[in-house]
């Protein structure tokens, strides 16, 4: 991430690209680490066991704050 001379965080602007660029690039390595089936089953065992209710409710929550789906998902 940038630094400022001060040695502070440099400040972006309207969204923060490294920030992007190191999310995406977490995104791509994990992909590629073969542990994507592994955490998929994890996470159904998660939604229909005791934190299910839980997890649920924290979809709807978010799901709140969206603008609807991207239409590029159902093409």
């Amino acid at each position: 991430m940038a630094t400022s001379p001060s040695g502070q965080q440099a400040n972006e602007g309207e969204g923060n690209k490294t920030a992007a660029q190191e999310y995406n690039k977490a995104q791509s390595e994990f992909a590629k680490s073969g542990k994507v089936q592994q955490a998929a089953e994890d996470a159904a065992v998660a939604v229909d066991g005791p934190e299910g209710e839980e997890l649920r409710k924290a979809e709807e929550k978010g799901k709140q704050h969206a603008h609807g789906e991207d239409p590029a998902l159902k093409r």
